[in-house]
């Protein structure tokens, strides 16, 4: 039986990820940083084998040695890095903090720290797990925010981070690949989660369901690149 570590599982895509992989029968360990609070995953867990509930906060990196501390030795064939922040609350303030000439630093830190540094600090953390495991895999949800062509102003913090995730992912491609660790990033599209807003086009049901078929079909061969929810190549 596979097993998947996906981080911020309590809610989104995290959540339909853990929801799909514990439907096709793999091992899942599903993180977040309060479990107890997380009613959806603890429905989950009920009744199932094979179905783990972690605490983790990404933005804590103690927290994430001490996740691999309590796993050291078991496989993780997919480190799915899913947590992300986008930064302060949708509406015009939001806007102002990650615009030109009113730049809140102070937020771009926590963006970076948490879609950037964190999947780098889970990937040295867990690397031993995932070279132990079959297939492999260390993959990260990221943005064609993150694109060079949807480069047209503002959104500094979200946009600088997922750009700067793409380029992490595609440097840890020849790093691991002497280690047989295929990676990659990934765009799930505009889903209608609580971070895409109810206007958006896409449901997670099938973008989850398109992702999990590309990071199937991640090899050392392919690693490295950046990934539309349905197996498109995106520019970045």
């Amino acid at each position: 039986m596979p097993t998947v570590l996906i981080t911020g599982a309590n809610r989104g895509l995290g959540l339909e990820f853990a929801r799909q992989y514990r439907a096709a029968g793999w091992q899942v360990i599903a993180t977040c940083r309060e479990p107890g609070a997380a009613a959806e995953l603890q429905a989950l867990r009920t009744g199932a084998s094979g179905f783990e509930l972690q605490p983790l906060d990404v933005a804590d990196f103690a927290t994430i040695d001490a996740l691999a501390a309590r796993l050291a030795g078991g496989p993780i064939d997919v480190l799915l890095n899913n947590a992300g922040v986008f930064g302060p609350k949708p509406g015009a303030e939001r806007d102002a903090r990650q615009s030109f000439g009113s730049m809140d630093y102070g937020i771009w830190a926590e963006v970076l720290r948490v879609n950037l540094m964190a999947p780098m600090k889970m990937a040295e953390a867990f690397v031993e797990n995932v070279a132990a495991s079959t297939q492999k895999k260390i993959v990260a949800i990221s943005s064609t925010e993150g694109s060079s062509p949807n480069a047209k102003g503002g959104i500094y913090a979200y946009r600088t981070s997922k750009a700067a995730l793409n380029m992490l992912m595609q440097n840890l491609a020849p790093d691991l690949a002497p280690r047989g660790i295929a990676t990659a990033a990934f765009c799930p599209g505009w889903i209608r989660t609580r971070m895409g807003g109810e206007h958006a086009p896409l449901e997670a049901p099938p973008s989850i369901a398109g992702l999990r078929r590309v990071i199937d079909g991640l090899t050392t061969a392919n690693s490295g690149r950046f990934w539309l929810w349905n197996g498109q190549p995106l520019p970045w």
